[in-house]
């Protein structure tokens, strides 16, 4: 009888320490509201569509790094104020040792943001997808892009405004180009603290883009002007093809060498493209470089949205700023095109001004179908994929401009 009561004993210790070392046991509450926010993006991403390559690693990667007990990933070893705490001042030696030492899988994918590997090979595999043929039929498109930073800028100032220091505010800022890998290129070296709350809003806010951009494209544009068909775009030569991404990359590192990285891998992917004696590169980059890399990147992106350090004031304060920049940088695109518009007498169409953010190819193809809905014979994609590209370029050269006055 003793035998037995010890045996039940034992097996009553062994339930209680497996429920105790369960996840069950150890959920917080905040960890588990962020576990429901990661479903529901997960249901927007394979149900509703919104941008599934970007939205479902990232959500799954959020559902991951909130799972207790797990041990994927450790926010903390990336955090500055606590590696100055503990008092270590070279915080990225302090995170390598640490991940190396007790980290888990996320952890050692999520080095490649921290140390700026990603956002780079990003923008090469964007480089050798893109055509940039409709920016060089018409430099005109240029401007646009230019004016769709605008909300970079103008969230910069409000950032300041609402306490958030220099560095702090760029990194805040950059998320109005709709670039993803740009604003964790900026936010790794200005602002290494609000890295995983701007990598989730920056991508957030580019997987919204056909939610997003509409209203505010009605809204400033007039029924006559969304109808407007342009016309064809001229043929550009291979010559042209050539020489463009080497005299963008000469110019962008001789007046603003700090936006070189970005810059230069871009147009190295697009003249491994044009140059058409590189394949099989240009295969690797475009296809399976860039799906390896957005897996890494995205889940890295979700798990950095931890409950402890994404439910706060600071946070909603950047997703909030972040939808502004956005906003207005659609705006800034779409009230030049209207300029354009009216000083070339309606050979323009506004909708295209909305391109002028970072989002390639999705913001190209939001104009493309705004201007179907108005006019069926309307074909705006390719006229639309010249601010596009040249948002690319722009929210690089002002990723560059902050770096320069803030590091």
């Amino acid at each position: 009888m003793e035998t037995l009561l010890t045996i039940i004993n034992a097996f009553g210790d062994t339930i209680a320490n497996l429920w105790r070392s369960s996840g069950f046991a150890n959920m917080a509450l905040d960890s588990l509201g962020m576990i429901l926010i990661s479903l529901v993006l997960l249901y927007l991403a394979i149900v509703k569509k919104f941008e599934p390559l970007l939205l479902l690693p990232i959500a799954f990667g959020m559902m991951l790094s909130n799972l207790p007990m797990g041990g994927i990933f450790h926010m903390e070893y990336f955090d500055p104020d606590h590696i100055a705490s503990l008092g270590y001042d070279k915080g990225t030696l302090f995170a390598i040792n640490e991940v190396f030492s007790h980290g888990g899988l996320l952890d050692y994918l999520y080095l490649g943001i921290k140390l700026g590997i990603y956002p780079p090979l990003i923008f090469l595999g964007i480089g050798a997808m893109t055509d940039f043929g409709p920016l060089i039929a018409n430099p005109k498109s240029l401007l646009l892009g230019a004016a769709a930073q605008l909300g970079i800028f103008l969230a910069f100032f409000l950032a300041l405004f609402l306490g958030f220091t220099p560095a702090q505010a760029g990194a805040i800022g950059i998320i109005g180009g709709a670039d993803g890998p740009t604003a964790i290129f900026v936010a790794k070296s200005l602002a290494p603290e609000l890295l995983g709350a701007i990598a989730v809003a920056a991508y957030s806010y580019m997987a919204l883009v056909p939610v997003i951009q509409p209203p505010i494209m009605r809204l400033l544009t007039t029924r006559r002007e969304r109808q407007t068909v342009m016309a064809q775009l001229r043929p550009v030569s291979r010559t042209e093809r050539i020489i463009f991404p080497i005299a963008v990359t000469l110019l962008v590192a001789l007046i603003i060498p700090d936006a070189l990285t970005l810059v230069g891998m871009l147009m190295l992917g697009n003249l491994l493209k044009e140059s058409g004696v590189a394949e099989r590169l240009v295969k690797t980059a475009a296809n399976e470089l860039m799906n390896i890399v957005t897996i890494f990147l995205g889940i890295t992106v979700g798990a950095t949205a931890t409950a402890e350090y994404f439910l706060n004031t600071s946070t909603l304060s950047i997703l909030a700023l972040g939808v502004l920049a956005f906003i207005f940088g659609t705006a800034g695109g779409v009230l030049i095109g209207k300029l354009m518009y009216v000083l070339t007498k309606g050979k323009v169409n506004p909708l295209i001004g909305s391109a002028g953010v970072s989002a390639v190819p999705m913001a190209a193809r939001v104009s493309q179908k705004l201007g179907q809905q108005e006019n069926p014979a309307n074909f705006l994609l390719m006229h639309a994929m010249g601010p596009n590209v040249a948002g690319v370029i722009g929210s690089a050269v002002a990723a560059g401009i902050l770096l320069m006055l803030l590091k």
